[in-house]
């Protein structure tokens, strides 16, 4: 391989940042197929609005647990064990789901299920963004993001084929696939440079980027990585309350404002309820789960956008971008729900135009981006802890919309919209003055500013 040439254009690199975005799957199937098995869990289980919530937010009580415990994990025995780990948890999961004889069985195995998610949420991130070269960097963190669309849109296409028969134990337990594929991709990957230099493996760590980069690009990555290395207090291990130093706090506040933001402007009532909000405005079970899988192609070919443009383009402006979009798209729905104007094609067909134009705006800019920005705001030494408070904190904001949106609907699906749009607009104010622009710079260069 010539010295010169690109990762992403090497069949060995294409593979190893596929199989290592592989993890976002797992929470993009386990999420997707929420929103069509609980069509039918419902009256087989005989849930309540209350127990329809903790079904679908028990996954997020793991995963709340999995981020934290993902970045000491991840610190002390390397990114790529820890995603090995994650996926033997989630093929558990997926068995328990699959033959649950209760709500609480069904529940506990989705909580597992989310300990694998909250632990994939954390080191795939961080795991991409290590191994990826300066100029595409964005891109290539921008694959877990295309992999949670892919687990979601397959989800809902598992759904729509085994709806009628009202299968919801098979939809659940096809999460045991991607688990498996997981385990054998990561186990044929290697660990990332920076882990290993930050560990003194620095030979392992010059063989890992000579096979990705070649000689002359890889021993200036080596260089900068040992230079940034060189400049930090030696300590045994990184430790939680260093992301309280003044130094670290600015980074701290970006990734929680992301990380919180993100949820609370309302996606994953869009990926957990798509279906229940398609029937109410006119559809039926059939239509609705068809609706669902066309919103997830859709999710899925702007997310490839994005991941071409985004290094070029820059991360600010897409939020910015996106951002606005999405802010429209809730104002429209909660003024045609508000205004119980959904009795009409006109109504209808608005609802899934504004869905669709949330679902493109936000694989545009903040799906993808507020996992490409985290591992950038923090130094090698604690990146995966703080990526693994930026992750806790998102997972928490999905535990209260998802928990709490089908109860809110009984005060009208109008009025909840309408805080949505709200937290949109919060959300362009944080971008505007909080976020700095990371686009074509080094992760050493970005440690090194501060």
């Amino acid at each position: 391989m010539s010295p010169s040439r690109s990762p992403s254009s090497s069949a060995a690199a294409r593979s190893v940042f596929f199989f290592g975005s592989f993890g976002g799957i797992l929470a993009g199937y386990d999420q997707g197929i929420a929103a069509g098995s609980l069509l039918f869990i419902s009256p087989a289980l005989g849930l309540t609005p209350w127990t329809k919530g903790l079904v679908v937010s028990s996954l997020m009580l793991g995963a709340i647990f999995g981020s934290l415990v993902a970045g000491s994990l991840a610190e002390r025995w390397g990114r790529r064990p820890i995603l090995q780990l994650g996926a033997a948890v989630f093929g558990l999961s997926a068995i328990g789901m699959a033959l649950a004889p209760s709500v609480a069985v069904l529940v506990a195995a989705r909580v597992l299920g989310g300990l694998a998610v909250g632990i994939a949420s954390v080191v795939v991130p961080t795991y991409l963004s290590e191994l990826a070269p300066t100029r595409n960097r964005g891109g290539i963190a921008t694959l877990n993001q295309l992999m949670i669309a892919i687990g979601i849109f397959v989800a809902y296409v598992t759904s729509l084929a085994l709806s009628p028969w009202g299968a919801w134990r098979w939809m659940l337990g096809i999460a045991l696939v991607p688990s498996l594929l997981l385990l054998f991709g990561v186990s044929r990957s290697p660990e990332t440079p920076r882990w290993l230099v930050a560990h003194g493996r620095t030979e392992e760590a010059r063989r890992v980027l000579r096979a990705q980069l070649g000689e002359d690009e890889a021993a200036a990555v080596l260089a900068d990585i040992r230079r940034t290395r060189d400049a930090e207090p030696e300590q045994d291990r990184a430790r939680w309350r260093e992301l309280l130093t003044p130094a670290l706090r600015r980074p701290l506040l970006v990734a929680v404002g992301l990380a919180l933001l993100q949820q609370f402007i309302g996606i994953n009532t869009i990926v957990y309820y798509a279906p229940t909000i398609l029937r109410a405005a006119g559809f039926g079970d059939s239509a609705a789960l068809l609706n669902s899988v066309g919103l997830g192609a859709l999710s899925i070919i702007t997310t490839l956008i994005t991941a071409r443009v985004v290094d070029a383009v820059g991360r600010k402006k897409l939020l910015m971008i996106g951002g606005t979009a999405m802010l429209l798209s809730m104002s429209v729905l909660a003024v045609l729900f508000g205004g119980d104007l959904l009795a009409g094609t006109a109504g209808a067909t608005g609802a899934v135009l504004c869905l669709a134009v949330f679902k493109v705006a936000f694989s545009l800019s903040w799906g993808p981006l507020m996992w490409v920005l985290l591992p950038e705001q923090f130094p090698l030494r604690v990146r995966t802890l703080g990526v693994g408070v930026g992750s806790f904190v998102n997972w928490t904001g999905n535990l209260l919309v998802s928990q709490f949106f089908p109860v809110l609907l009984v005060f009208g699906a109008g009025a909840v919209f309408g805080i949505f749009a709200g937290f949109a607009v919060l959300a362009l104010v944080f971008t505007f003055f909080c976020v700095r622009e990371t686009s074509r710079r080094s992760l050493e260069d970005l440690e090194l500013a501060g």
